[in-house]
């Protein structure tokens, strides 16, 4: 890091402490010691934020700290498995409150990326932006050939911001989680690595394109549904062009109901289309809020933005299928096996405690009517009890549990006597029947043999090393379990009848030899007088009638 970058960076810390302090929450910078190492630190907190909640305070300090941290907030508000259901709520509402940057730099952008004048690449380019945000802002234009398109441009130097600010959240996130135990139960660092990652994929727009072409090709047989053609030789990291599509909001019910759009049928398509999205195809869109939905004249629903999607492999498809059936059928233990398959239930989770929290959850469904259900409250008391317990839900799930609560918050806008689990009902059916199909199981198990081929031929050396370990004193087994006694006193059983076995197995051998040396030297197996042989075939066959009564006995033959 040169000079340049270090003074910036130091000039960027001295900000966010300072924001931390004007919005009630200069305690945070200072538990972690960063008050100490700013000269001339001052901790004015502004007027009316004692009164607000937590919640409140952190959006108001991410709003204050710019596109970076207001990014981050609307990413981390779809992991409500990391924060308490308060906090989202607030960064739900966190806004892209930023001006607009001149036309000049945007059109000198696009002239980088794209390698040639804008008057050359476009018949028209109006320089008033349709919208502008955090990231990048959006321009109406037509092409050579007269085709509406929209153009899409990253904010200059977002990129620099964007990298300095990450750097710092990652440093004070380590700092954080050698000074305070919270930080280190969150896996704080952890946290906001997976935010950076999210957000460094959104200002791919190269990343955002391929979306969009797979989300059209994967849709590309649905009715009533719309998704622009992206433009490959007018796009680039920085730069997107897409078709321009003209229509209106599914949260401007006037606009609906005087272009005579029937809400209720415009519920029923845009929910079937999610669920299609998330349960068959296994890829769907994460942000479908009015905004990116779009009514056409006709009824067809137009989809936008497609820089956050969810992918479902099917495993974590069958995984959820498993919960909402578990759930349905009021199976606790059900509903337990397919948390602990959908996340990491952590070694230090106290099970009794997990299972009377979904016991509670059960008994709020339990004989409730489909039209009365709410998926998103589902989804968010899951959420609730994996934050409770800290289990690490996969970023797809939460991704897909903040889906369908826009979903539901959307249809019950557009008719509020639209019941979402009358449309989820012949999906969840469909899943269902899936992990009863013998072909699925018969194809997983194919696609795992050559995991098995390979654990086989890895066997020999495995088992050198283990025997290598074993013989230097380097090979630990560690059990914690309630029921060890238990368990160590049949280890103590059959090491006793191995132990046994090899005793009758060296008899018999001294007593084979003892036969083929007398055979040899034809003469009487004779020691000190004493017929060995004859005895010691006593004694062996009453060992072996021993070992095979006690193996009898057991009931494990």
């Amino acid at each position: 890091m040169n000079l340049r970058q270090r003074i910036r960076r130091l000039r960027r810390y001295r900000s966010i402490a300072s924001a931390l302090a004007r919005n009630g929450l200069g305690y945070v910078a200072h538990d972690m010691g960063l008050t100490d190492k700013l000269l001339f630190f001052r901790s004015e907190e502004r007027r009316g934020v004692k009164g607000k909640s937590l919640g409140e305070r952190i959006r108001l300090l991410l709003e204050e700290l710019g596109p970076t941290f207001v990014k981050l907030g609307q990413i981390a508000s779809s992991r409500p498995d990391l924060l308490p259901a308060d906090i989202v709520r607030e960064l739900e509402r966190l806004q892209d409150q930023v001006t607009a940057f001149p036309y000049e730099q945007a059109s000198a952008i696009i002239e980088q990326e794209l390698g040639d004048s804008v008057d050359r690449l476009f018949s028209s380019l109006y320089e008033t932006p349709i919208a502008a945000a955090s990231i990048g802002q959006v321009y109406h234009a037509r092409l050579k050939d007269g085709r509406d398109v929209v153009v899409k441009v990253q904010r200059p130097n977002i990129l620099r911001l964007i990298e300095t600010d990450l750097g710092i959240l990652a440093d004070w996130a380590r700092l954080a989680e050698s000074r305070l135990e919270w930080a280190r139960n969150y896996r704080l660092a952890d946290v906001v690595e997976e935010l950076g990652r999210a957000l460094r994929d959104e200002l791919d727009f190269d990343k955002e394109a391929r979306h969009a072409e797979r989300f059209a090709q994967a849709n590309q047989g649905a009715k009533k549904m719309r998704v622009p053609a992206v433009h490959r030789e007018f796009s680039s990291s920085r730069v997107l062009t897409m078709d321009y599509v003209e229509g209106i909001k599914l949260s401007e019910l006037g606009r609906l109901d005087r272009a005579g759009l029937n809400r209720k049928e415009l519920a029923e398509r845009y929910a079937r289309m999610i669920f299609q999205q998330a349960l068959v195809d296994g890829f769907f869109h994460g942000d479908p809020h009015p905004g990116n939905v779009l009514a056409l004249p006709d009824g067809t629903l137009a989809w936008l933005d497609f820089g956050m999607m969810g992918r479902l492999s099917p495993e974590t498809k069958r995984s959820f299928a498993s919960f909402v059936i578990a759930l349905r059928n009021q199976s606790s233990k059900g509903v337990l096996r397919a948390i602990s398959r959908m996340g990491a239930v952590p070694d230090e989770a106290d099970r009794e405690r997990l299972l009377s929290d979904i016991e509670e959850l059960r008994e709020k469904y339990y004989q409730v009517p489909f039209h009365r259900l709410h998926l998103g409250e589902a989804v968010h008391d899951l959420f609730s009890v994996a934050l409770r317990h800290r289990i690490s839900i996969p970023k797809e799930l939460t991704l897909l549990g903040k889906t369908f609560l826009t979903m539901e918050g959307v249809v019950t806008t557009l008719d509020p006597s639209f019941s979402i689990f009358d449309v989820a009902e012949p999906f969840g059916k469909k899943l269902f029947l899936e992990r009863l199909n013998p072909r699925n199981w018969l194809s997983g198990w194919a696609e795992d043999i050559p995991d098995y081929v390979d654990l086989l031929g890895e066997l020999p050396s495995n088992l050198k090393l283990a025997s290598r370990l074993l013989s230097q004193g380097k090979l630990r087994i560690e059990v914690a379990t309630p029921q060890i006694e238990a368990i160590m006193a049949k280890m103590d059983r059959i090491g006793n009848r191995l132990s046994f076995s090899i005793v009758l197995l060296s008899l018999s051998i001294v007593m084979l030899g003892l036969i083929v040396g007398a055979a040899l030297s034809h003469s009487k197996t004779l020691l000190w007088r004493i017929p060995v042989i004859e005895i010691g075939l006593g004694i062996a066959f009453f060992m072996l009638i021993w070992l095979i009564s006690s193996i009898f006995r057991s009931g494990r033959f």
